[in-house]
């Protein structure tokens, strides 16, 4: 029997047709309050069962995309695998990378995680996506850069490789300009020096001016205290780039 009705029993018992009135109200009331904990309890239920379900996926996901070192190496293998060969100067330049960044015994757990990678297929776009999640806009355009880094290691960026960053980049959320003018140190182009800045070839000087300040303030090595030193060191690098570039438009144009 629900609450409503033996409130309105005792009710009508105590106090007459008011009195029935008033206890159906309050037992209603605790049916509701009864229903509303069963619910409670079941919607609990579905979310452990997701839990466990989300827990169950995660583990057999062999690469744990939620955790930054194995993203990172997940997207390095990538890039690294693109062009079908696996050079021994990108090799390097990864195994520099992580011993400036993690030390030499953490290095090395994470280079036989990579080597690992190199030998899998990974589902980049869950990498990107908890990346994405997980990260704040600018150290993903940081690793954007790194990969653009490796993928020149060997002189020069096969199309294979471009394709695959660009890919990545759109799924890490980066801006079309941000990483038009990112490629732009990389890939040369008649119009490299503009797409670094991200300004049109039409730029006047005031334009080119704003600009340069603009990427001078987001590079500049005063700006980068928190950062380690490897990434002050990558960071500096794009600072001197966009100097170069602004010198080369300056000297093009006759700008003094």
């Amino acid at each position: 029997m629900s609450f409503k009705i033996i409130g309105a029993i005792i009710g009508y018992m105590s106090s007459g047709f008011y009195g029935a009135l008033i206890g159906f109200l309050i037992g209603f009331y605790v049916d509701y309050i009864s229903s509303g904990d069963a619910s409670k309890d079941s919607q609990s239920q579905g979310k452990q069962g997701y839990s466990n379900y989300q827990s169950q996926y995660q583990s057999q996901y062999q690469a744990h995309p939620g955790d930054f070192k194995n993203s990172l190496l997940i997207l390095i293998a990538s890039v690294m695998k693109a062009d079908g060969v696996t050079m021994k100067s990108e090799l390097d330049m990864v195994k520099a990378m992580l011993l400036r960044t993690y030390g030499e015994a953490e290095a090395k757990v994470l280079l036989l995680k990579l080597r690992d990678y190199l030998q899998q297929e990974h589902n980049l776009a869950e990498v990107c996506r908890n990346l994405r999640n997980r990260m704040s806009y600018s150290p993903r355009l940081e690793l954007v850069h790194i990969l653009f880094r490796i993928s020149r290691a060997d002189g020069e960026i096969s199309q294979s490789e471009l394709s695959l960053i660009d890919t990545v980049a759109a799924q890490l959320g980066i801006s079309t300009p941000d990483y038009l003018s990112l490629k732009a140190m990389f890939v040369s182009s008649a119009d490299s020096d503009y797409k670094i800045l991200d300004v049109s070839t039409s730029a006047t000087e005031e334009e080119l001016k704003k600009a340069y300040r603009k990427l001078a303030m987001r590079f500049h090595p005063d700006r980068l205290l928190d950062l380690s030193e490897s990434e002050k060191k990558q960071a500096e690098a794009k600072f001197h780039r966009v100097q170069a570039a602004y010198e080369n438009i300056k000297k093009k144009n006759g700008w003094a």
